[in-house]
């Protein structure tokens, strides 16, 4: 049989044309080459220690005895939902119905991309903060719309948000602002009065504002503060977060939306068309995780912060310029100290020349100039495995 090739009738590429210049994204080359020359791989964001014990549990005892084998509701199962608000009123003080303002997803890149398909139309413009998470770039590009940036610049050992900057970007086509604090990849955490005025920017110029909240339970200096609990946002506001990040189970791929109910039907909308319904026996798992303790998420964060110190210290040490983050668990390193200047090249040739694995920032840029000298690490793994990457830098 003569192997399959492409339609001669035409010279159109398989490849919808809004992805094409996205390809293959740059944890999967990465991850891969960690895989091959067996580097410690602190490039892409998971932890390589399963959660809580009893949480685990929960998912087999789900599987054993039936919940959530078969098709889950659309909008998630009961117990999920009723936890999801519960947590909101519990640490934030917001209340949500959890029938009609939850709505749970195969993870937080889901949610972002069933929100930006269901409320993006071609010709609306976007703000998001560079750098940005890769999925943000390739959601607005399905959705048709256009990505506008607004760059977090390196200022006092930390990235920081122009507020004149982000005032400026906003022009009669703006749709909506994409918000991600505590923000990957700089740790950079929002304040309260840099959420203050952006939340007086969106109900000045009526936008919706979509938030990426997956790191809420980790910020080691100051506090996080949803932007749906400020004045005038909780009508426009798309709050998105998960579980992967809080308890460690990042392959169970369970997220969630809190929304007004206008705002989480449309997104529903959208979201029964791409997965419909995910992660049954996991679902009733992580109801009971976001019942445990303040003892728990306190223990997540307080290893998480030592853990982040261990390779700052660790990468300061190698000569990096270091940006210690205040949330999230990646750190952002400067590579111009050590003589280089592309960051691509840099992540490419630093497993064979000292067997670590991290990912380049300019991958997050449109400018991509901004973030050329720039590269992430992550720090969500076992201590002992932190110690030797940073002996094994010590090389460079």
């Amino acid at each position: 049989m003569a192997p399959m090739s492409a339609p001669v009738s035409s010279d159109r590429p398989f490849l919808n044309r809004r992805l094409a210049a996205f390809g293959t994204t740059i944890f999967a080359e990465m991850s891969a080459l960690a895989a091959r020359t067996g580097s410690i791989n602190l490039g892409q964001g998971f932890p390589d220690t399963d959660g809580p014990a009893q949480i685990a549990e929960a998912a087999s005892r789900a599987v054993l005895t039936g919940l959530g084998n078969q098709y889950p509701p659309g909008p998630g199962v009961p117990e999920l939902r009723t936890a999801i608000a519960a947590h909101q009123q519990r640490f934030y003080g917001l209340t949500h119905d959890p029938d009609t303002e939850v709505l749970v997803t195969a993870g937080a890149t889901e949610a972002i991309a069933a929100s930006l398909l269901a409320l993006l139309e071609p010709g609306d413009e976007v703000i998001a903060l560079e750098p940005y998470y890769d999925s943000y770039a390739a959601c607005i590009a399905m959705a048709g719309a256009t990505r506008v940036p607004v760059t977090l610049r390196p200022h006092d050992g930390g990235f920081v948000l122009d507020l004149d900057e982000l005032r400026a970007a906003v022009t009669p086509r703006t749709r909506l602002l994409l918000l991600n604090t505590p923000h990957n990849p700089t740790g950079t955490v929002l304040t309260t009065d840099e959420l203050t005025a952006i939340a007086a920017l969106a109900v000045e110029r009526d936008l919706l504002v979509v938030t990426d909240e997956v790191y809420e339970h980790l910020v080691f200096e100051g506090s996080h503060t949803p932007l749906a609990g400020f004045p005038g946002m909780r009508e426009r506001t798309v709050t998105i977060s998960s579980a992967g990040k809080t308890f460690s189970f990042t392959g169970w791929k369970v997220g969630w939306i809190t929304a007004p109910p206008a705002l989480v039907s449309a997104v529903r909308s959208a979201k029964q068309f791409l997965t419909y319904v995910s992660s049954g026996p996991f679902q009733y798992a992580v109801a009971e995780a976001l019942q445990l303790p303040d003892d728990y998420y306190d223990a997540f964060r307080a290893d998480l912060a030592a853990k982040r110190d261990i390779l700052a210290d660790g990468l300061a040490s190698a000569g990096f310029q270091v940006f210690r983050p205040q949330g999230t668990y990646f750190i952002t390193t400067d590579i111009t100290p050590l003589g280089e200047k592309d960051g691509l090249a840099f992540c490419r040739a630093l497993p064979e020349r000292c067997g670590v694995v991290a990912i380049p920032n300019s991958v997050f840029y449109d400018d991509k100039s901004a973030g050329a000298a720039q590269v992430r690490w992550a720090f969500c793994k076992k201590t002992e495995v932190l110690e030797e990457a940073v002996e094994r830098l010590r090389r460079l």
